[in-house]
């Protein structure tokens, strides 16, 4: 088991410099960073990669599509710059040497067109499966996130997002669960994890309120379970957003600091995930 934090705990901007937070996470014992691709390019990558590697530190890769890259759309072109969004994304991220690229793929954040989620769903799959080839060759595994209602209409829950996953047919397609989202959507999310055994190639962790994992009500202790049991061996990422204004964050409605210290929050999560993984998975 691989314990890793998402740089956007200590950014204040996408385009920040990461060098200083590899310093933070290799101090504290990380294994690796989770770094998002919306403030890093090819031209950048190179450089954070080494960055990395100096301190001891595995990259993984997040990411989203902005509408005019929406995989769900009806209009052929908007899906045909989704492919070439997503397939810059995969050789950015495999410029920096990850082996794993996950979050807002399927479709974009904050787009909602209930009526036709079928139809959506179904030209998301055919989108994402001509991802196949790039993500062969570059060694990437590609993580369709499960996101809160508030977010996503489309893959609100482990199960619709595994069905998009599983139709792409593509071994290289999986999805990715996150603790936080789970605990607004699933009534079980053990079982949620386990029911999505085949499909599961990332896990992201935070308390129900976003903040350090076991200072809230979330049930970790089952989830490590349930992980132990399907045989999970990936990445347990804290994806922690805890700093009130900050332009990275500002989409997801920080309204107070959820936690005093970024850093003594991420000390505690490294204990805690730990204790409750370490053993277990």
């Amino acid at each position: 088991m691989r314990f890793g934090i998402h740089a956007g705990l200590w950014m204040k901007a996408w385009t920040d410099d990461l060098a200083p937070i590899f310093a933070h996470a290799a101090e504290i014992g990380f294994d690796g960073v989770e770094v998002s691709l919306l403030g890093i390019g090819h031209d950048r990558a190179g450089l954070i990669r080494r960055q990395a590697s100096d301190h001891g530190l595995a990259l993984t890769c997040s990411t989203g599509l902005s509408p005019d890259a929406d995989p769900t759309s009806p209009d052929p072109e908007v899906r045909k710059n989704a492919v070439a969004v997503l397939r810059n994304a995969i050789e950015v991220a495999s410029a920096l040497g990850s082996e794993g690229l996950a979050g807002v793929v399927a479709a974009p954040w904050g787009v909602f067109d209930p009526a036709n989620k079928q139809e959506r769903a179904a030209r998301s799959a055919d989108t994402l499966r001509q991802l196949d080839g790039v993500l062969a060759d570059c060694g990437v595994t590609l993580g369709i996130e499960a996101l809160n209602r508030f977010e996503s209409d489309l893959t609100s829950t482990a199960e619709e997002t595994a069905a998009i996953a599983r139709a792409c047919g593509s071994e290289r397609i999986g999805v990715l669960l996150d603790s936080f989202h789970m605990n607004i959507e699933e009534k079980d999310p053990p079982a949620a994890i386990r029911a999505s055994s085949d499909v599961l190639v990332h896990y992201h962790v935070s308390d129900n309120d976003r903040g350090v994992p076991g200072s809230g009500r979330y049930d970790f202790h089952k989830d490590a379970k349930a992980l132990a049991d399907i045989g999970y061996r990936g990445w347990v990422v804290a994806e922690m957003f805890v700093m009130a204004g900050n332009p990275a964050s500002a989409d997801l409605n920080i309204w107070r600091d959820i936690e005093p210290d970024p850093t003594k929050a991420a000390r505690q999560t490294l204990s805690y995930l730990k204790e409750v993984f370490a053993d277990v998975c």
